[in-house]
């Protein structure tokens, strides 16, 4: 076996290897030498060299949505460490295990005019759960911090950084460890439920004729079939979820912009719940957060083993538990209460539906419209990545087959990586994978194709309306060229030539019929990756969405 000679090096190896985190994206460099050749060298590690280190945390944090396990990141000195962050920050915010290993030049060559230096100590400490500062000199502390940052984004789930200082000669290597590193076990103890700490809050949920459950971002096939199916049979309980929540039952409202958008002032008092329940990670609708933000709930609780955001300004209690082990322990103690909660919301549900395919037979060929064909003939129990922005907001329009899992970046709602974060998370899964996205978000991510591992039936449905759409239906469009240059950034640029440089499959829908030729072309050719071109009419798209609303009544 083959090592580097630098025992620190060494030190990082062995310890992952114990705890046996073995997916390493590299970049390649200099200073990060003796951990490649460390990490390439020894083939229980599983490594992959991806060159731009953005494109590459996301990548990682597609294997790590996956896996569920962290996935490690190494890179060179310098400004090479910085392109991670836009990642971790979505790691941090969505709960994603991610540990950076950064090489460094020693303390002594810091700010005094060396090359390729910058201050990599702490560098990501807003949005890292633990930050290993190491020595060059081996010594039980650096073992301590190293275990302790593994431990870390396993336990807390989130990113963890290393940084790592390696003094020149970098490539020396041995075919014998020189140092004996010591592996320290999790101090992570599970949170218990009391029975009695439950019983005050069984009674007020005992007395409420309306209680709303509302998830976010939600791992498929988390939530027990008898939970969901509690919720269900009650009628004082109401449950609203989205694409990403996962979570699928027939009473459930998953579609909740078409519901809550047409309510009057009347209305939303009418539904405000009393108590609201939340659990999974990040909500994309603006509209509920508003209506609970302005229509509050006297109770909200919030049901998750490490974080509960005050999303709507009036969490009263938080639960730190899993919530399948939360509801277990909570429904023995409750008792169902006569109330038309539900009933007089899937009356609502029910009217919107109709309207809702009434207005799609006559609606143009358009992003609603596209939209629409392509989530509905999407391959069962494929899985589907969706990129930020409005390709995120259309998608909640839609209903979507229960057994297609659902993902998107909303820890931050950036577009910066998601066509990468898709290409990891197919590459982890044994699914296929199909990403949605729209042209801004795929052209600023497009060195996510630079990639030696994508899977051959990996599909890109680009959605191209020739700018940043959702500008259009934000507050304060207007057709000028502020506006155009800006914010829409509008632009003439397809994905033709990107597609035949990095060898994709590539083909153009620009009406009904054409995407439902290419979209059935896609799904039956597996040999490559592909890429099919949606172009939607720019002008037209804002005013078929917001007419939609408009009709929903």
């Amino acid at each position: 076996m083959i090592y580097p000679k630098i025992p620190l090096a060494q030190s990082i190896l062995q310890i992952f290897l114990a705890k046996g985190i073995t997916n390493i994206i590299i970049s390649p460099g200099s200073r990060n030498a003796p951990l490649t050749i460390g990490f390439a060298s020894n083939p229980a590690f599983q490594c992959y060299s991806i060159a731009d280190e953005r494109a590459a945390a996301f990548f990682a944090l597609g294997i790590a949505q996956q896996t569920q396990k962290p996935t490690v990141l190494v890179c060179t000195s310098g400004s090479a460490l910085l392109n991670y962050y836009p990642a971790i920050a979505e790691a941090f915010y969505s709960q994603i295990p991610l540990i950076v290993i950064s090489a460094d030049r020693p303390q002594s060559k810091i700010d005094i005019g060396d090359g390729q230096t910058i201050r990599q100590e702490n560098v990501f400490a807003n949005h890292s759960l633990y930050n290993a500062n190491l020595v060059e000199e081996v010594s039980e502390e650096n073992d301590r911090k190293i275990n302790e940052a593994i431990n870390t984004a396993i336990d807390k789930k989130g990113p963890t950084h290393i940084n790592a200082p390696f003094e020149e000669p970098l490539y020396e290597t041995v075919s014998e460890l020189s140092v004996n590193s010591t592996v320290f076990a999790s101090a992570k103890e599970q949170q218990a439920i009391e029975t009695k700490e439950l019983q005050q809050y069984a009674n007020l949920w005992n007395n409420a004729s309306r209680k709303l459950i509302l998830i976010g971002v939600n791992e498929p096939n988390s939530i027990s079939k008898k939970v969901i199916e509690s919720f269900a049979n009650d009628e004082s309980i109401v449950v609203m979820t989205e694409n990403t929540s996962n979570l699928h039952h027939q009473s459930f409202i998953s579609n909740i912009d078409t519901i809550i958008t047409p309510f009057t002032a009347e209305d939303f008092e009418a539904y405000r719940p009393e108590i609201l329940i939340t659990f999974g990670g990040m909500v994309v609708s603006k509209r509920i957060k508003a209506f609970l933000r302005k229509y509050k709930p006297e109770h909200h609780w919030h049901i998750d083993t490490l974080r509960a955001y005050d999303t709507f300004g009036c969490l009263t209690q938080h639960f730190e538990a899993d919530p399948n082990t939360f509801f277990e322990a909570f429904l023995p103690l409750t008792s169902r209460i006569e109330s038309d909660y539900f009933s007089q919301l899937n009356a609502v549900k029910a009217l919107r539906k109709e309207k809702h395919e009434i207005y799609l037979s006559k609606t143009p060929f358009t992003d609603f419209k596209v939209f629409d064909q392509v989530i509905s003939t999407l391959p069962k129990s494929c899985q589907l990545q969706i990129s930020n922005s409005s390709a995120i907001r259309y998608a909640q329009l839609i209903a979507i087959d229960p057994s297609i899992e659902v993902y998107c970046n909303r820890g931050t709602s950036g577009i910066d990586g998601s066509t990468s974060t898709a290409i990891g998370a197919a590459f982890a899964s044994t699914k296929p994978t199909v990403f949605i996205s729209g042209d801004i978000g795929f052209l600023y991510d497009s060195n996510a194709l630079w990639n030696s591992y994508i899977p051959k039936n990996f599909k890109i449905i680009l959605i191209n309306n020739g700018g940043g759409g959702i500008f259009r239906i934000l507050p304060g469009h207007e057709e000028t060229p502020v506006f155009n240059t800006y914010f829409e950034t509008s632009h003439g640029l397809t994905a033709e030539h990107l597609a035949k440089m990095y060898g994709f499959d590539y083909a153009v829908a620009n009406d009904e019929t054409s995407l439902s030729k290419e979209l059935d072309s896609l799904y039956n050719q597996n040999e490559k990756p592909s890429i099919l071109e949606v172009f939607t009419p720019t002008l037209e798209n804002n005013v078929v969405l917001l007419q939609y609303f408009k009709e929903l009544t």
